[in-house]
């Protein structure tokens, strides 16, 4: 291939031994944040007690922030913020930002969502997110989240995750019996109202002559026995069924890892443990991870609200500069995923603009869909920018889009920050089986966008 054509790099082909040693090392410790963080309160409660780890103190609005400062802001235990103030003039330099999400699809239980039929207890659920049904069918699912009592104390729930455990199930039919439901197409085989939790089998029956010796009745029992919950209590909780496996390396060559939530976590980790890693103070950065991205950015832990500019708003303040001119003078990485180029189903992919696993960070110009609907779209100047200082800083990167033109599409949190005149593009890892229970990543792709991010930072 001539010299003046462009060629994608895969990692691998070119690491050393002391780079795959670091890339397999790194990995390590993302598997482990997986394993402690499947919903966003938890990877909010494993990144503050890593932040104050890190020397980062809790941000109060009013607060006098100076070079040097590094602090974090937990918005409602759900959404989270890193900041550390450099030396340089933010009204001139403004603050690199980094933006990724820490929601990932799930199937949540309703505010009303027990019931018993034919002997068995059940909960009714409302999925979150882009999922395909029928993937979250006949597998071990975990309960995660949060209950606030009739007394206004909380309880932290976590159950399906240890040896010991119980797990949840959703039941698909047989083969033998489920001609009707294969002629359906795929997407409708199960509906959303089909996705309902097996919590129960035993009926009450603690007194000969008790009338309700329900199975209901029982499980009310042991979830007050076991967490002090009354059915009134999920009228005010937050619970979550995620699956109950685990990271673990795929392959012979262990080059990948398949867990729940690559999406977005697999961008969060490097994200923040650049920050804690790179050195260089000259510049003000702010590490996002936000929630909500899976159902549009909403609500007051989604990046859509106003705490991201109001943060903003705090640094200028400080710094006694206008808070548009440092928006203005701001760079924004969107650190989200995309879609990897799978040779099992290349009908889905133009070759040409694929983001392929093992080749490094994925820079996606554009999202949205077909016509670029819905799309941030960066300028060629920022995409030239970053090309640089990634080949300075010896990153291995790509770009890719989500697929063909006319075939579907994705958006992201860009055009919410960029709204703000704020430069801002996507950078990820590219994922093969997105929004499945069970995704997949390169261990190379992780760790350099952990050096893309890095080098953003200094």
């Amino acid at each position: 291939m001539s010299e003046l054509a462009y060629k994608r790099t895969n990692v691998y082909e070119v690491a050393d031994e002391k780079m795959m040693k670091e890339i397999f090392d790194y990995a390590e410790g993302y598997k482990t944040f997986l394993d402690a963080g499947k919903t966003e309160r938890e990877v909010c409660q494993y990144v503050e007690e890593a932040a104050k780890a890190q020397g980062y103190k809790p941000f109060e609005f009013g607060m006098k922030l100076k070079a040097g400062d590094k602090v974090y802001y937990n918005n409602r235990g759900k959404n989270i913020y890193l900041i550390r103030i450099g030396k340089g003039d933010v009204a001139k330099d403004g603050i690199r930002i980094i933006a990724s999400h820490i929601d990932s699809p799930r199937i949540d239980l309703k505010q009303v969502p027990l019931y018993e039929t034919e002997g068995i207890a059940f909960g009714k659920t409302h999925y979150y997110g882009g999922i395909r049904k029928y993937q979250w069918a006949a597998i071990p699912l975990a309960l995660h989240g949060t209950v606030v009592l009739a007394n206004g104390t909380s309880l932290d729930v976590k159950i399906g995750d240890e040896a010991n455990d119980p797990v949840f199930y959703i039941s698909d039919l047989l083969p033998h019996l489920a001609a009707k439901q294969n002629a359906k197409p795929l997407g409708e085989a199960i509906g959303g109202e089909d996705l309902n939790i097996w919590f129960g089998n035993v009926p009450y029956t603690a007194a000969e002559n008790d009338k309700d010796k329900t199975v209901k009745e029982n499980l009310l029992r042991i979830l007050k026995e076991k967490y002090g919950m009354e059915e009134a209590d999920f009228l005010s909780a937050e619970l979550s069924l995620v699956p109950a496996f685990n990271a673990k390396d795929i392959g012979f060559d262990r080059a990948l890892i398949g867990a729940y939530g690559h999406d977005d976590r697999v961008c969060s980790y490097p994200a923040y443990t650049a920050l804690f890693d790179e050195p260089s103070d000259e510049r003000t950065v702010m590490v996002i991870l936000a929630d909500k991205e899976e159902i549009g950015s909403e609500g007051t832990t989604g990046m859509q609200c106003a705490i991201f500019t109001d943060l903003i708003d705090e640094i200028a303040a400080s710094a006694g500069v206008s808070s548009a001119a440092v928006r203005a003078h701001s760079m924004c990485l969107s650190a989200d995923v995309n879609a990897g180029y799978d040779p099992n189903y290349p009908e889905v992919c133009e070759k040409l603009n694929s983001a392929y696993i093992s080749h490094g960070a994925g820079i996606t110009k554009f999202t949205g869909a077909r016509g670029k609907s819905g799309s941030n779209d960066a300028n060629a100047e920022f995409v030239g920018y970053l090309r640089k200082l990634f080949n300075d800083n010896g990153v291995i990167w790509q770009t890719g889009e989500m697929g063909k033109v006319d075939v579907g599409g994705g958006g992201t949190v860009a055009k919410y920050i960029a709204k703000m005149n704020i430069d801002t593009i996507d950078i990820g890892v590219p994922v093969i089986s997105m929004h499945s229970p069970y995704e997949v990543v390169s261990k190379a792709d992780v760790y350099e966008n952990y050096l893309a991010f890095r080098a953003f930072i200094k």
